[in-house]
């Protein structure tokens, strides 16, 4: 694919965010203290779980730069959000065939949209920071015996 058409992984970050945020699902109220969209460990950790691979800050930024300047995303504050543009192209995309979504939505994006850029720029300890606390967020919990006990006996 050509240096200015989108890349996989432009799709990639795309679908994740889509899912991680619920693709709409979990709107907040406008009264609700909490802004709506996700965080970047989100991001990473439904990129990880779609691709076994957590995405390098490069490929994040890029992707971001991308997928704001087209309009499809937007990031305010920390919080990634799907405009209604990209709700729209979640919506209407093909879900037929045996490509998988990220590959559905790559096909999308070259076919209906243009790469946009924005000045977006992701810093190696945000990334850094954001994998971290994926990491830790993916450690087993040891799991506690019912009653409550430690198992010693007495």
């Amino acid at each position: 694919m050509g240096e200015n058409g989108w890349r996989w992984t432009d799709a990639w970050i795309f679908v994740s965010l889509v899912i991680a945020s619920g693709a709409g699902r979990h709107r907040r109220s406008a009264t609700s203290r909490r802004p709506e969209g996700v965080r970047l460990t989100d991001v990473l950790s439904t990129a990880d779980h779609l691709n076994q691979a957590i995405p390098q800050r490069h490929e994040v930024e890029a992707a971001v730069q991308r997928l704001v300047g087209a309009g499809l995303i937007s990031v305010a504050d920390g919080w990634f959000r799907i405009t209604t543009e990209g709700e729209q192209l979640w919506r209407n995309r093909p879900r037929a065939g045996v490509a998988t979504m990220v590959d559905t939505v790559q096909g999308v994006l070259s076919r209906r949209h243009a790469p946009g850029s924005a000045d977006w720029i992701l810093e190696e300890a945000d990334h850094a920071a954001a994998v971290q606390e994926y990491v830790v967020r993916s450690i087993p919990t040891p799991r506690r015996s019912p009653e409550g006990h430690s198992g010693a006996q007495h």
